[in-house]
């Protein structure tokens, strides 16, 4: 069963703004050159540029690049609707890896399904700029206070 969440669920311009910024100063996220182009309602969306460290030996995107772009894609969708104050830890990933990786750009689009109290669910799809299907992955995370927040 799928939960839409509606325009009043999800987070304010600023709680959007702050969460663009924290993904940009996170050094993974840094590091790997991911981009929050879009988040809320449910849904986000993240870019990246490939470059040669996200290459395996075969000069194709690593499939860890893959999975990590999937997992932030759903993991912001899922934090954009969280009530103010709590965060999110991914508690399992599952990625189905669907064609090879060999363009340029990464694009994650990930959609939350669920968030109860404790637990959140969602999904994403990993394209390339062409729109080449990647992979698929579902994730379930753990929901809890942030730290400091209460």
């Amino acid at each position: 069963m799928r939960e839409e969440f509606g325009p009043d669920e999800g987070l304010d311009p600023r709680q959007l703004e702050a969460l663009k910024e924290r993904v940009e100063g996170s050094p993974f996220h840094s590091w790997s050159g991911m981009h929050l182009t879009e988040v809320g309602h449910g849904e986000a969306r993240v870019e990246m540029e490939l470059e040669d460290h996200h290459l395996n030996p075969q000069k194709i995107a690593h499939g860890g690049i893959i999975a990590a772009i999937a997992d932030t894609a759903i993991g912001l969708a899922l934090r954009s609707v969280l009530p103010s104050g709590h965060t999110h830890r991914t508690a399992q990933l599952n990625v189905h890896f669907l064609s090879k990786g060999d363009g340029t750009h990464l694009i994650g689009a990930g959609k939350a399904y669920h968030r109860g109290r404790r637990m959140g669910y969602g999904e994403a799809e990993v394209s390339d700029e062409t729109g080449v299907l990647l992979a698929r992955a579902s994730a379930t995370f753990i929901v809890l206070p942030a730290p400091g927040a209460f």
